[in-house]
């Protein structure tokens, strides 16, 4: 029998192993070359792979979830099947045809028109495996249209909208109630205990100075909308995000200990010139913090749209590594669930964090006059070693001044 081993390759930027985050393939399946056979999970990125040969797996090095190291086996395969099954397709021959007077093809029955196409090997991204088993859809009956038949975002969701509207490739919807003392077990890998492994490492190795302090958007605001009017319905709009990262890196020129990376190695503080401004993003595997790089250099109108990018980036999995590392100091926003008060733990090896609550209209007191102002919440957290206190407060105050009046975020 002839085998073939495939190790697990180089993942880039000095990974010296990577966790098995799912299987697409079995001991068993017979593979074509360039099918995916894995996705691993590095510290950085979810990386796809994909077969070097055709034949039988005969052998996987662990489960979802076991790490592997760099250079040592990840599956093996059995190639002789793969030849000889081409081997004797080009062998035998072929059978002797009939001729038969022409005949109308049938028409099938409507129901067999509306049927989905059915993926025997069904290609897609982790995040859509992960969605299907919430949602208990069988990825077989998506329709994929991309390459080879994958199944991309797109077409999952319409799947799901075509489920839900009763339509033909819906599926007998139960009501049976699950017992009130039924368990689901899910297994903490892939992303979810990166995070696990993250927030718990921060947690227990950074003293948190969080420091809470209110700002008047309403300038702010106002602006924001007098901009985004003047845009075409087909133009992307300029959301509250871009003023605060671009605020935020001018402060950051007077806070230099707040735009810095601990390195705990060579215990050594590395303040950084430039604001690789980090988004805090919600994506389907979890939460992953994707890049802004230089945002000091950005005008408003190009920081908007690279923040955009790159949140989208890592909700759909096409992020590159270089995208998903190397911030200085992250942004994170609830958006409209943003509430009051949060308190958001810090991006090591970075400094600080700040995080954006949810803006909205209250009565305040000003000059003696109650009035009804926009008012939004920034609610921080701080590494208490290397910034201190009345630092962080005075960073947020100046923050807080270029909000309050937009127009001097403008200003040289």
């Amino acid at each position: 029998m002839s085998e073939y081993t495939f190790k697990l390759p180089d993942l880039g930027e000095g990974t010296v192993e990577a966790e098995i985050a799912e299987w697409m393939v079995k001991v068993g399946d017979q593979v074509q070359e360039e099918d995916t056979i894995c996705a691993m999970l590095t510290d950085k990125a979810a990386v796809e792979l994909t077969s070097p040969v055709s034949g039988k797996v005969i052998q996987v090095a662990g489960e979802e979830g076991d790490m592997v190291t760099v250079g040592t086996p990840l599956i093996v395969f059995s190639t002789e099947g793969a030849v000889e099954a081409a081997e004797e397709s080009a062998a035998a021959p072929e059978p002797a045809k009939k001729t038969e007077p022409e005949r109308p093809a049938p028409t099938p029955p409507a129901a067999a028109q509306q049927a989905p196409v059915v993926n025997e090997k069904v290609l897609t991204s982790p995040s859509i495996r992960n969605h299907a088993r919430e949602a208990g859809v069988d990825l077989k009956r998506v329709p994929g249209s991309g390459p080879k038949g994958r199944i991309l975002r797109a077409d999952f969701d319409a799947f799901l909208a075509n489920q839900e509207s009763g339509g033909p490739a819906a599926t007998a919807k139960t009501t049976t109630v699950a017992p009130v003392d039924e368990v689901t077990e899910i297994k903490v890998i892939g992303l979810r205990r990166k995070i696990a492994e993250r927030m718990t490492q921060a947690n227990q190795e950074i003293p948190h100075f969080a420091y809470v302090e209110e700002v008047d958007v309403t300038s702010l605001e106002s602006l924001r909308e007098h901009l985004n009017a003047k845009k075409s319905a087909d133009q992307a709009k300029i959301t509250p995000l871009a003023f605060i990262g671009m605020a935020l890196a001018r402060v950051l020129k007077d806070f230099p200990q707040c735009n810095a990376h601990y390195d705990k190695e060579r215990n050594v503080i590395l303040r950084h010139r430039g604001v690789h401004l980090g988004i805090a993003t919600q994506t389907a595997d979890g939460l992953k913090v994707p890049v802004v790089t230089h945002s000091e250099t950005k005008s408003l109108e190009e920081l908007a749209d690279e923040i955009r990018r790159v949140s989208g980036a890592a909700r759909d999995n096409s992020a590159t590594r270089d995208e998903l590392t190397g911030s200085t100091i992250t942004i994170t926003s609830l958006g409209k669930i943003g509430g009051i008060v949060t308190t958001p733990v810090i991006n090591q090896p970075e400094v600080a964090i700040i995080g954006v609550n949810k803006a909205i209209d209250r009565p305040v007191v000003i000059n003696g006059q109650v009035v009804v102002r926009r008012m939004m919440n920034l609610s921080s957290s701080f590494d208490h070693r290397f910034v201190d206190g009345y630092d962080a407060a005075e960073m947020i105050q100046a923050l807080k001044d270029l909000l309050e009046q937009p127009a001097t975020i403008f200003m040289p």
